[in-house]
């Protein structure tokens, strides 16, 4: 695949209009590796001069401040920001809510202030600009389609249309959940839960949330998060229902659509 970096670029005297950051999940977990590949081929059909940090990105620190290490995240985080402005970079797009809500609402107040854009948000530009041609009656036409809200993308940043609108695009059939934009249903990964094991309870929350989208009859779970990519799909698979219906981004949905 045809993935630039900063530094390859810059060595050429070259300016990217975006630098994409990537994320640790989609650069080491298998799946949302997949994500990675997906928005990758739709940035190089539309032809977006974008370049990746490559080795020099490291994590913003965001599981380690809602952990409660404050000191590791500004860590993380001066390390990122220094590498940034080193490269005087303008506007990044990531598709990771937690990537984007901590490079755009916490690292201004270290010195890191950027245009940030979420993937879906992104997307949904290239669409209404004409860049990506939707075909009516397309490999989505009539099919379920049901929005899982990531909270950092959500109620943490009041994105609720721009998913919405891609999805639409689709020509599908988006059915909403009982819990959806404000009211809508953690997948239970947020706040570094991520990476524990949950406390004693009746039930998971990532369970609650796959019954309720599985009530709508839909066939395919859209989401716009790694972290929620994991936990719905876990759900999914608590039902036993993986076979009939998929968890996946919707970067991995557009490309689809494109045959990309």
């Amino acid at each position: 695949m045809n993935v630039p970096t900063l530094a390859e670029l810059t060595a050429k005297g070259v300016t990217p209009e975006v630098l994409f950051w990537v994320g640790c999940a989609g650069s080491y977990d298998d799946r949302a590796k997949r994500v990675t590949k997906a928005f990758v081929k739709i940035l190089n059909a539309v032809g977006t001069n974008f370049a990746v940090l490559g080795t020099e990105e490291t994590c913003t620190g965001d599981p380690a401040r809602r952990a409660g290490n404050e000191f590791l995240f500004q860590m993380q985080a001066m390390n990122n920001i220094n590498v940034l402005n080193g490269y005087n970079i303008k506007k990044i797009v990531t598709a990771c809510p937690h990537c984007f809500n901590t490079l755009k609402n916490e690292y201004p107040e270290l010195g890191g202030n950027y245009e940030v854009v979420h993937h879906t948000t992104f997307i949904n530009q290239l669409i209404s600009e004409g860049k990506i041609k939707m075909n009516e009656g397309g490999a989505f036409k009539g099919k379920k389609i049901t929005y899982h809200d990531s909270c950092y993308l959500g109620r943490a940043n009041q994105i609720y249309e721009a998913p919405r609108e891609v999805l639409e695009s689709l020509d599908a059939d988006l059915v909403e959940m009982k819990r959806c934009r404000t009211t809508g249903l953690c997948c239970g990964a947020g706040g570094a839960q991520m990476f524990k094991e949950p406390e004693k309870g009746k039930k998971d929350i990532n369970v609650d949330r796959a019954e309720e989208a599985l009530a709508t009859g839909a066939t395919t779970i859209a989401v716009a998060c790694p972290f929620c990519m994991t936990m719905m799909s876990d759900g999914v698979k608590n039902k036993e229902k993986e076979a009939v219906v998929k968890v996946k981004d919707i970067a991995e949905l557009i490309a689809e659509a494109q045959g990309l």
